[in-house]
């Protein structure tokens, strides 16, 4: 442990934002990294617990206080290598995590854990910008071929580990790039997409080969790669969204989130639309209704803001949460609380409890939102009923389950109670054989942490299975 006494001497610090009013006329990155030594401080926070809760915290098990520590030695380079140890991608969990490594930290008992986000960001990106994140090739071949289908996180993590053992990695994508949610649901003033360029380069150097525009399922028979291929990994995703079927549905306005935004990313990337969605969805000059309080109408409201949107206002359901935990009943683990997102800073109504009955439309438009109050239940409340001004209604309240039509169905996997493929943690294997699923595909809809664990624990898995051993760290 590098400063004994570091957590009693030095105040939490995290990174800053840039002002909503600059951020929101653009779509580029707008946190402001602490620097150098700033973060060397921040390392000096960590108290190296007997027992770092921080670790089980972390999905996929950071050994955070030793990068801290070399991190406060100066030993930046030794600290992206263990970072790498666990993580393929740090930059993307650096940006894009809610980080429930720091909700487990013991300072945060009283609310000042290690800025453990920021640090781990600041060490990857130290990484690139030295030079120190190369290619890493197998030195061997082992004539074994591999199938992942789908290249968001789970995907690219498998791929990336079973390449660096010297297997033949094919990687299957519908979208005319890699990254899945990454690059087609996470906005780019999150987390922009040269951070996945360059690591799909990184894979392209390792040998992993990527077929873009391929719908296996729909395209190509799965069946066809089935004979092709020593192993098949499903990750996929969970693509199906959970809708709102009521009265109104079908007026134009009412669209899903995950409609509207990919095609601001892909304006961001000057990439074509070509899901057959033609025409633009956007929120300029309109009144925004987002329906969900989750991360993706987080996203929706930061992306109407940007578009020119009159007014957002977000719905939820579920009750309002507490600002403030019960760390006698919660700590370690994830509490519920009131959370306020950078997207909900610049300029969001936000409203809990409360459920929506119909909508109303002139010329086939959507107009109105009626909604009501709603009780424990989610039963609406009588008299409590009211209404919201809307030319855009979004749909965000989340997925329920992958598509099963074309490649679920074609191979014939499994399905679990939720609408899943079903296979467990510990092989990852599907109902059919060589077939393997990870990440949301598997799990349901979760964070972009958990498909990087999901997706380097399927590689250890397929590994073994092909090999009869492994040296991939699970």
């Amino acid at each position: 442990m590098g400063k004994v006494t570091g957590f009693l001497e030095i105040d939490r610090r995290d990174r800053k934002y840039r002002p909503a009013s600059d951020r929101i006329r653009n779509y580029k990155e707008f946190v402001i990294p602490l620097g150098r030594e700033a973060t060397r401080d921040q390392a000096a926070r960590c108290m190296n617990c007997g027992i770092p809760y921080c670790h089980n915290g972390c999905p996929v098990n950071n050994q955070i206080p030793d990068w801290n520590d070399l991190v406060y030695n100066d030993k930046w380079q030794d600290a992206l290598t263990n970072l790498h140890s666990t993580n393929n991608f740090p930059e993307f969990t650096g940006r894009v995590c809610p980080a429930p490594c720091e909700a487990s930290c013991t300072l945060n008992l009283e609310d000042t854990p290690v800025t453990i986000k920021s640090i781990e960001c600041a060490i990857v990106d130290k990484g690139w910008e030295e030079g120190w994140i190369v290619p890493e090739p197998a030195s061997t071949r082992t004539g074994k071929k591999i199938a992942i289908i789908g290249s968001g996180p789970a995907g690219l993590a498998a791929a990336q580990q079973l390449a660096r053992v010297g297997h033949e990695v094919h990687v299957y994508e519908r979208q005319a790039r890699a990254g899945g949610l990454l690059r087609y649901g996470i906005p780019d003033f999150k987390m922009e997409k040269s951070h996945v360029d360059r690591r799909v380069t990184q894979m392209e150097a390792e040998g992993v080969v990527f077929h873009y525009g391929v719908n296996v399922g729909i395209d190509i028979d799965p069946q066809e790669l089935l004979a092709e291929y020593d192993a098949i990994g499903l990750t996929g995703g969970a693509e199906k969204p959970r809708d709102l079927p009521i009265e109104g549905r079908d007026l134009d306005g009412v669209q899903f989130a995950m409609d509207f935004l990919p095609q601001q990313n892909r304006r961001n990337g000057g990439e074509p639309d070509t899901t057959g969605n033609a025409r633009p969805i956007l929120a300029g000059g309109k009144h925004v209704v987002v329906i969900g309080g989750g991360d993706t109408g987080s996203d929706c409201i930061g992306t109407s803001v940007r578009q020119g949107a009159l007014s957002v206002t977000q719905l939820e359901i579920m009750p309002q949460p507490p600002e403030k935990e019960n760390k006698q009943l919660t700590w370690p683990n994830w509490p519920l609380k009131l959370r306020t997102s950078s997207s909900h800073e610049e300029g969001a109504e936000r409203d809990f409890a409360v459920g929506t009955v119909k909508f109303t439309g002139e010329n086939g438009k959507v107009k109105t939102l009626h909604c009501a109050r709603v009780d424990a239940g989610f039963k609406p409340i009588e008299g409590s009923e009211f209404q919201l001004k809307a030319d855009l209604v979004l749909l965000a309240m989340g997925f329920v389950s992958p598509v099963h039509d074309g490649l679920i169905a074609k191979l014939g996997v499994k399905i679990d109670g939720r609408g899943n493929v079903e296979a467990n943690m510990l092989a990852y294997k599907t109902s059919v054989e060589k077939v393997f699923a990870a990440g949301d595909m598997r799990r349901g809809q979760s964070l972009v942490v958990w498909a990087i664990r999901e997706g380097r624990q399927m590689a250890h898995s397929i590994d073994k299975h092909l090999m009869g051993e492994t040296i991939l760290p699970r």
